[in-house]
């Protein structure tokens, strides 16, 4: 930096020389630092440790709210119909009863908002169980895996409950019936974690009662379910015990290993 006359003559980062008050090039760290231009210096160090304040998380939550946008215009008639797939046991009669394509499409989306608030939520409630399993430069990594953790849960249920339908049920209606009343309380179990999970982000003092009440949420999702399941396997006294079962080996069983398995993925992921 050269003084000439009334004015400061700087170098620039790209060699040619300004005028202070005249150019309007950005000066190097260097010039900056004579002018009083503030250069931003990025501290990691000072950043709040949050999934709130994390890119790929918050561009996780951004892409399932677009998908659910863009297919509710055509889909909107599944919420017409989520009350039905979660208690009616009608037969579908006609082609038109079925779901549409659009429809399908919004479930799909719905489904994606309940393994994404669903990671969220497995996530804080990990970090609540044990801090250290996390590496707080990578919380985006965490969030994704999570929510793939919890979208492979799903598939494997939908598996299961397909070879059930079609080993136990007398007919492919009663196996859709079931399925049906799955994916919608897993709809509607996404739409009441979706305040849920923005609470424990924006109040982080409110995490512990705010587990409870997903876990109140999760358990009445599958109470729903498991009285429609009830509804369509209970045939008389034999079809009973399948039914206990069933409840030991899909509904008990699983969900008390799924928090066991978020664990060993975490430490997986932290080595």
């Amino acid at each position: 930096m050269e003084q000439t006359g009334d004015s400061i003559q700087c170098n620039f980062f790209d060699s040619l020389p300004g005028y202070y008050g005249y150019d309007t090039a950005f000066a190097s760290r260097d010039v900056a630092q004579h002018i009083g231009v503030p250069v931003a210096t990025p501290n990691q160090d000072e950043r709040p440790v949050s999934p709130l304040h994390d890119t790929g998380t918050i561009a996780l939550i951004l892409i399932v709210f677009l998908m659910i946008a863009l297919n509710f215009k055509k889909g909107y008639k599944y919420f017409l119909h989520l009350g039905t797939y979660l208690f009616s046991m009608r037969r579908r009669q006609n082609v038109f009863d079925d779901h549409t394509v659009s429809e399908t499409n919004l479930m799909a989306s719905l489904i994606a908002n309940t393994c994404v608030m669903g990671g969220i939520i497995m996530f804080l409630a990990v970090g609540y169980y044990d801090q250290s399993l996390f590496d707080s430069e990578y919380l985006s990594r965490y969030i994704w895996s999570l929510s793939g953790y919890v979208l492979l849960f799903y598939l494997l249920q939908m598996m299961l409950y397909r070879i059930m339908g079609y080993t136990f049920l007398p007919d492919k209606e009663s196996t859709k019936l079931l399925l049906d009343g799955f994916n919608s309380s897993q709809a509607m179990l996404g739409l009441c974690l979706c305040p849920v999970a923005f609470t424990m982000l924006l109040l982080p003092a409110t995490l512990v009662p705010m587990l409870y009440i997903a876990a109140i949420f999760y358990i009445l999702a599958r109470i729903v379910f498991i009285c429609k399941g009830f509804r369509i396997f209970f045939n008389n006294l034999a079809s009973l015990l399948y039914f206990i079962l069933y409840l030991c080996s899909v509904e008990i069983v699983p969900v008390i290993l799924s928090f066991t398995g978020a664990i060993f993925l975490c430490r997986v992921l932290q080595s």
